[in-house]
């Protein structure tokens, strides 16, 4: 029975991996101007299931954004920033 149940772990394991799995995306964010505008996209792109990590760069006017792509994609990502007055973009 073990083995059996071993088989099919192991069966199942790589599939759910590819079904989801962490992703990273970088966003070009339009209308930050001043220091606070960077929380402000960093706290909507955090309220994204899925998100586990956003790093906002004011400079360079980026986000970096790692996800559970089985939770979320780019789009959601988009619409988060957008929607707190910050449209952005994907990097290809």
């Amino acid at each position: 029975m073990r083995k059996i149940l071993a088989a099919t772990l192991a069966l199942v394991i790589p599939v759910a991996v590819l079904a989801g799995g962490e992703q990273t995306a970088i966003l070009d964010v339009q209308n930050m101007t001043c220091s606070v505008c960077p929380i402000t996209v960093k706290k909507s792109l955090q309220k994204v299931p899925g998100v586990t990590d956003a790093k906002i760069d004011f400079e360079r006017k980026t986000a970096t954004v790692r996800f559970d792509a089985g939770k979320a994609d780019v789009a959601a990502l988009v619409k988060a920033t957008t929607e707190a007055g910050f449209p952005s973009t994907p990097r290809k």
